[in-house]
């Protein structure tokens, strides 16, 4: 098969990956999707890269697609790192439709049953992966709602493991690394209910376009974030003033295993609903990621587009905060070489902001077409639809704050 082509990216953006794995139950259908890091490590020191892998795979799974977008209705399985296990860094997701597998890489020591028996205990399943007898991992066996086997390395040993496992009866076993209709009976002789490998299904590897965060920005909020007593209305300012953050805010909170019920109608909604906990959590794994440059202009035209949606709102008795999300997100749009409706379907809106960046309806879809029209130097129809006295001065007040608020972050 002929790979796709690569789509030449637009400055400011860059391609973002994850793969999945389907898990199937006996009856052939997909239960469950194991999610995968696919990128590149080089510039990634060797003691960080299992941390690097995890966070990268949460933040595209669940910031940049969308983890309904990745999974449906299906359970996702994420490996997790020592470093979220005991703590360090925080899951920024609740338990709901989330398995947290346990590496065989991962020494088992009394910090790591500690804080996989809390995690247990706030109600996150845990599976063990390649699982093997005589190892310490058979400490969190009592823990575990999955038991992971790989059927090319347990060979003779598979009947203790089996018997051993089943004195759990709340553990359902899972048959990894299956590439042989031999491997597939020998999983059904054992009665295993769920079964992963090549055999079954390849990995697929999903592409999509994302905004680069600003590295400052990213390093703004986690300093803001730093105490407990954080300042709301900063926290707004800083996710406002960078497309990238307020995309992947959006894309989180719209996230079903973060748990936040309805839709928003402004970053600030958003924020206030995730909780600057939950902000704070998202936080700590973009400082783990790796931030290339942004393009200035790039962001600041999409700024410009959300704050002279905003300055004109009144006009139209229309939210300046509405306003400013919409416009902020049909920006978003082009920079990602995609329509304004389809993003907005991945987003949890309200049905004004919906409705206007799918449709054009409403004031709220008056407002964009003004902007658009001046945009693409129509400015007859801009000047005609605008209800205000200055159409120019609205634009040139935009211009300015957008360079301010950009300047003060790169």
């Amino acid at each position: 098969m002929i790979p796709p082509p690569v789509p030449s990216l637009i400055p400011g953006t860059r391609l973002v990956h994850v793969a999945r794995q389907p898990i199937f139950d006996a009856a052939g259908d997909v239960v469950a999707y194991e999610l995968l890091f696919r990128g590149r490590m080089d510039a990634v020191d060797a003691e960080r890269r299992d941390a690097y892998a995890t966070s990268q795979v949460i933040l595209n799974a669940f910031a940049e697609f969308g983890v309904d977008e990745v999974v449906g209705d299906r359970t996702c399985f994420i490996n997790v790192t020592r470093e979220f296990l005991v703590g360090e860094l925080t899951l920024p997701f609740g338990p709901e439709g989330v398995v947290l597998e346990v590496l065989e890489t991962i020494e088992v020591d009394d910090e790591v049953v500690a804080g996989v028996t809390a995690l247990a205990e706030a109600g996150y399943e845990i599976a063990l992966d390649d699982f093997e007898l005589g190892t310490a991992h058979e400490r969190l066996l009592p823990l575990a709602s999955y038991v992971k086997l790989d059927l090319l390395k347990s060979g003779a040993e598979l009947d203790e493991v089996v018997h051993r496992c089943r004195a759990y009866p709340g553990i359902v076993l899972v048959a990894e690394g299956l590439e042989t209709g031999e491997q597939l009976a020998l999983t059904n002789r054992h009665g295993i209910e769920l079964r992963q490998g090549y055999v079954l299904s390849r990995p697929q590897v999903l592409t999509a376009t994302a905004l680069t965060p600003s590295r400052m920005r990213s390093l703004q909020l986690m300093g803001e974030l730093s105490t407990t007593d954080g300042d709301l209305d900063k926290v707004l300012e800083i996710v406002a003033g960078d497309p990238a953050l307020t995309l992947r805010l959006l894309r989180a909170t719209n996230s079903a295993a973060v748990g936040i019920p309805g839709r928003v109608s402004s970053v600030r909604q958003a924020v206030v609903l995730v909780g600057l906990s939950q902000v704070r959590r998202w936080a700590m794994l973009m400082a783990v990621e790796e931030a290339a440059d942004v393009n200035g202009v790039q962001l600041a035209e999409a700024l410009t587009k959300a704050r002279l949606c905003e300055n004109i709102a009144p006009s139209f008795r229309v939210s300046p905060d509405a306003a400013f999300m919409a416009g902020l997100i049909a920006a978003v749009a082009g920079l990602l070489g995609t329509t304004p409706a389809a993003l907005a379907r991945q987003l949890p809106l309200s049905l004004e902001i919906d409705s206007a960046l799918s449709r054009g309806a409403g004031p709220l879809g008056q407002v964009l077409r003004v902007v658009n029209a001046y945009e693409h130097g129509d400015l007859t129809e801009a000047a005609t639809a605008y209800r205000g006295d200055d159409l120019v001065g609205s634009v040139m007040a935009a211009m300015r704050w957008s360079t301010l608020t950009l300047g003060a972050a790169l």
